[in-house]
């Protein structure tokens, strides 16, 4: 007379055998899982999860657009284009008083400082380069522009061999006297004389739509 095998755990092969034909099946024949396994995800918990995920995604991009026009609005006060670069000079040159006030023993405060200054020097370079200094061309006073942008090729260089001098010396401060000197020329050249002159012939709707072109480019950089 034949007998069933019996499982280690007491059952018979053919009571699994017809334990897994009542088990439910997906459309593809697939077993389904048990509802409550610890690591199943229904489709609600998946969405509320991915959403959780976009939802953190879209915070974290709003305050980064909210920190971009901060930083923007900032230095620009809402002005015009003019006004504006007039006070991101008044800005770096409130950076390099505050590098001429260390001494030699601040090497890492000078270091931090001429990070300010670079920053401030290459965001007021990108508004003048890619937006006021063609304007200045379209107005035939492609020479003006011309003088303006090759001294911020010296404008890249001092920062440069600040960066690459050790600040701790007499020396270093030496050069960022000399770099001073240059920039308060180069700001006095576009405020009293280039920039007064380029806004006497530009229309209030010009110069509006060159504030809003500037302030684009500012943005990128902020």
């Amino acid at each position: 007379m034949a007998t069933r095998t019996q499982s280690r755990s007491g059952g018979s092969n053919d009571d699994r055998g017809e334990s897994a034909r009542r088990q439910p099946r997906d459309s593809d024949g697939q077993f389904k899982s048990a509802s409550g396994s610890p690591f199943k995800w229904s489709g609600g918990q998946t969405g509320i999860v991915l959403g959780a995920a976009v939802a953190g995604a879209a915070v974290g991009l709003a305050a980064n657009m909210g920190r971009k026009l901060f930083v923007q609005f900032a230095s620009t006060g809402g002005a015009s284009w003019d006004e504006a670069l007039a006070t991101e000079h008044r800005m770096t040159l409130m950076t390099f008083d505050k590098i001429e006030a260390t001494d030699d023993s601040q090497t890492t405060l000078r270091s931090q400082l001429l990070a300010k200054l670079k920053y401030q020097l290459t965001k007021h370079a990108l508004e003048e380069e890619n937006v006021i200094y063609p304007a200045l061309r379209q107005a035939n006073s492609a020479h003006d522009a011309d003088v303006l942008e090759s001294e911020h090729g010296y404008v890249k260089t001092y920062l440069y061999e600040l960066e690459t001098m050790p600040n701790g010396t007499p020396e270093w401060l030496a050069r960022v006297r000399d770099f001073r000197t240059m920039i308060e020329e180069h700001m006095r050249m576009e405020e009293n004389e280039v920039f007064p002159a380029l806004k006497r012939m530009m229309s209030e709707e010009q110069s509006s739509r060159l504030t809003a072109m500037m302030n684009k480019e500012g943005f990128k950089f902020a």
